[in-house]
């Protein structure tokens, strides 16, 4: 997969950008510990961004491919801890999840972190075990990682919703910023999907300080932050007795209606009720 069909335009806009090896965007603009703010916008704009962008931004690019497939699965309490300490809008909270590349077959289990001053760092290992609990190695590193931060580790986690999409990278040749891409969104949980609207698209900036110039070109345009989960909007619309109004607007403006899930039992099995 050289492109991401559903965004051939914004797809022509990233094959202008130069090609980008992992490790050169790691040493310019690593940003495990950043601030990220998200901006939802027309694909069609997303593809107008980049445009002419060639002499500062570079685009990940790994064995001719720019858009790479991405799966998450999350962990969170049997109560949900993690989706209402992020919908209550807690200062210091984490988020577990098991995240595969599904291109290269990769599986790390990361650990993000959000702390009193709103910065978000990340923490990961890579890991070859089931994506649907912990083992004995992730309990390890879980535990290992919040007593480092100071919380207190949770009893138990289980899987408790899935994420699927598609993901470009670009990065500014200062380090600036790293600008994530994300399109082709579907959530599962509990034998349901919900997906994004195909005309939008997901940006995720990633910074170490203020404004970046493409936020403020975002800025320019009409375009402002949006307080927008993966993990907290596929809760909030397919788990009816949950609200999730830290993000309805944005959910509101970029989500279909959800629809039974036709995923294999292998997959659909790790979506458990709470």
């Amino acid at each position: 997969m050289s492109t991401d069909t559903s965004a051939p335009a914004l797809s022509e806009a990233l094959a202008a950008l130069r090609p980008m090896t992992l490790a050169e965007i790691n040493s310019r603009a690593a940003l495990v510990t950043r601030t990220c703010r998200k901006y939802l916008v027309p694909v069609t704009f997303a593809d107008s961004l980049f445009a002419g962008a060639e002499e500062r931004f570079g685009v990940l690019t790994i064995g001719g491919q720019q858009v790479f497939r991405y799966s998450s699965t999350y962990l969170d309490t049997p109560d949900l801890r993690t989706f209402h300490d992020h919908r209550r809008g807690r200062r210091v909270r984490f988020k577990a999840r098991v995240r595969t590349y599904v291109d290269t077959g990769t599986r790390m289990f990361e650990v993000k972190l959000k702390g009193a001053r709103g910065v978000t760092d990340k923490t990961r290992i890579e890991y070859e075990g089931p994506t649907d609990r912990l083992t004995p190695l992730t309990r390890r590193f879980l535990d290992d990682t919040l007593l480092g931060y100071g919380m207190e580790p949770p009893d138990v986690l289980t899987a408790s919703a899935v994420t699927d999409y598609r993901r470009a990278t670009v990065v500014s040749f200062s380090g600036e910023e790293r600008v994530t891409v994300d399109t082709d969104l579907v959530g599962y949980r509990n034998g349901w999907s919900v997906g994004m609207r195909p005309d939008m698209v997901l940006l995720e900036v990633k910074t170490r300080g203020g404004l970046t110039s493409t936020e403020r070109r975002l800025h320019q345009h009409g375009f402002r932050e949006v307080g927008f989960s993966k993990y907290g909007a596929t809760v909030s619309v397919l788990e009816p007795r949950l609200r999730g109004n830290r993000w309805h607007r944005a959910m509101a403006s970029c989500l279909d209606h959800q629809t039974p899930t036709t995923v294999p039992q292998a997959r659909a099995g790790v979506v458990l009720s709470v």
